[in-house]
């Protein structure tokens, strides 16, 4: 996907857990929103692969 078909929004968390997430993309190389992207994707294949089928 390339930058211009993303979508930009706002989002607001608290001052604690933006550090947390900032500490954790260094510790993993990624910019802090390369850090969120990367968690909310794997949040989504988490909730595809545990979700049950539907017949």
């Amino acid at each position: 996907m390339s930058e211009k078909d993303k979508k930009a929004f706002v989002l607001r968390m608290s001052p604690a857990l933006l550090k947390e997430i900032e500490i954790w993309a260094a510790d993993d190389f990624r910019s802090i929103n390369g850090q969120i992207e990367f968690l909310l994707n794997q949040a989504v294949k988490s909730r595809k692969k545990n979700k049950p089928k539907q017949d």
